[in-house]
């Protein structure tokens, strides 16, 4: 219970593991899930939406700020150098389709009221009979397609800008970036990215003396401006226009993204209330937004629909709940079947990834999790340094953190060899590569595991509820937009077959 480090919902498994020995076939290890307290081999979930789990979305926040620093001020695998390399913080809205509730500077809203910070009228419609229900749900299906095509514009840009073409692009410098996806109280998407120039093989080569700040500002800005898409389905009765007010040639609505383009540049001093945007800032913004989705920003839910009338039992806003019936009702419409709206509707029609970013940017999630279980192994051997047992197998593979309960963080002379973080670690489908101890060339891993559920069981319920209430809490950290989200606690299980 402990090695769950406070998972709300545990996978329970049942099977077994055996070390052998792959000289001499003599089995060094066996235990069976039966032989465990619990009856079941406990897993943490890894859900990274805070109101599912808030213990494991904390891990999730933890590796996201350490992936999108390594790419500002290296380490994990990136050379330090590349915090000189030009970059810049952009912003990409929606466009309007409608006036809606919202804190303006003068503090008093187009309603004539002043709305508090929890005010649920925050992004609703002033009115929702005339608001553009349809081209927001579309516009947020449509957003990763947008994405994708502001990259290939933004590549044009650079390469219009040093006079070079595409091709020859590639031969001077990389375009590297990272991007999150963020939901506004309108229940529209919008993307922060972290994007940088770097030299033609990536974070560890020089960029050209033309790749500065001002050129990847002005690039992100035109591209941002020029990129347009046009709805992939059948064309759209004839004047019909999304909020975007545009229709393509064909009839088809053409989506765009709004006017407000912000693009800063990121220095590397330490952030102050009226200070430039800094690597440290940038981390922390994107790495809160990786644990966060429609359901914290917009009042809508965590988890998909299977049938409608599925609404009436939660409490969500009436605005969320006229975009998932928006959804719902564009998606029987032969133009909009491939847009899958009614598996996303939860999410109001947004159908991408949250968080993406290029193969050079820095680390990987992966690299990041490996480095921690080699360091967890480390720290149990150096303890008691004895064979492996069902008590250290359901640690090394229950649990993300370290012993003391807090995330591995940057540590002066962290080696970033990958050879050290597989040592020990036999590769293919038979391996236990999370709880795996000796030498992979004598030493050989057979598990079988299956899902037994989902969540505690009622006698261990309790248990992890006494434990909640023991563990020491950690300050809340300061971000720019307030406090942090509290999440539920551990709940009852799930029966046998029920997904989380």
């Amino acid at each position: 219970m402990a090695g769950l480090g406070g998972c709300a919902h545990p996978i329970r498994l049942t099977g077994h593991r055996t070390h052998l020995h792959t000289a001499t076939g003599e089995i060094l290890d066996h235990y069976d899930s039966g032989q465990l307290p619990a009856g079941e081999l406990l897993v943490r979930c890894g859900n990274r939406r805070a109101t599912r789990c808030p213990a494991c979305s904390t891990v999730y926040r933890y590796d996201t700020y350490q992936l999108i620093a390594a790419g500002l001020r290296g380490g994990k695998t990136v050379p330090t150098s590349v915090a000189a390399h030009p970059r810049v913080f952009a912003t990409l809205t929606a466009p309007g389709f409608g006036p809606v509730h919202n804190q303006p500077d003068t503090g008093r809203c187009h309603c004539g009221h002043t709305h508090p910070d929890n005010d649920r009228l925050l992004g609703a419609p002033l009115d929702p009979d005339r608001y553009d229900y349809t081209g927001a749900v579309l516009w947020n299906a449509h957003a990763p397609a947008l994405w994708a095509r502001f990259t290939t514009h933004l590549r044009r840009e650079i390469a219009k800008a040093t006079g070079l073409t595409q091709r020859a692009l590639r031969h001077h410098a990389t375009l590297s970036y990272a991007k999150v996806a963020e939901y506004q109280k309108r229940g529209q998407v919008h993307f922060h990215a972290v994007i940088r120039l770097d030299g033609p093989t990536g974070p560890a080569s020089t960029p050209p003396a033309w790749a500065t700040t001002q050129l990847l500002d002005h690039a992100v800005r035109a591209a941002a401006t020029r990129t347009r898409i046009a709805h992939e389905g059948q064309p759209q009765p004839a004047g019909h226009t999304t909020g975007a007010g545009e229709t393509g040639q064909s009839n088809r609505p053409v989506f765009r993204f709004g006017r407000q383009i912000d693009v800063r540049a990121i220095r590397s001093t330490d952030f102050t209330g009226g200070g430039p945007v800094t690597e440290r800032h940038v981390a922390a913004y994107i790495a809160k937004y990786a644990t966060k989705g429609a359901e914290t920003t917009t009042g809508t839910l965590d988890h998909r629909l299977r049938l409608l009338a599925e609404l009436a039992t939660h409490d969500i806003t009436d605005h969320a709940r006229r975009m998932i019936h928006t959804a719902w009702r564009l998606a029987t419409r032969p133009q909009h079947a491939h847009l899958r709206l009614r598996q996303w509707a939860h999410m109001l029609g947004f159908r991408g990834h949250f968080s993406t970013r290029t193969r050079h940017y820095s680390t990987t999630l992966a690299h990041l999790r490996a480095e921690r279980t080699t360091w967890r192994t480390r720290q149990a051997d150096a303890a008691a340094p004895a064979p492996v047992g069902p008590r250290a197998e359901q640690t090394a593979v229950g649990s993300n953190l370290p012993t003391s309960g807090q995330p591995v963080a940057d540590r002066h002379g962290d080696r970033d060899d990958r050879s050290d973080l597989t040592a020990g670690h036999r590769a293919g489908p038979c391996a236990d590569t999370a709880g795996q101890r000796g030498n992979a060339d004598t030493t050989l891993v057979i598990s079988h595991w299956q899902y037994a559920g989902t969540g505690l069981l009622p006698e261990l319920a309790h248990l992890a509820n006494l434990m909640e209430a023991k563990r020491p809490t950690r300050p809340t950290e300061s971000r720019p937009d307030g406090p942090g989200h509290s999440g539920r606690q551990p709940s009852g299980a799930d029966r046998t077959g029920a997904v989380a």
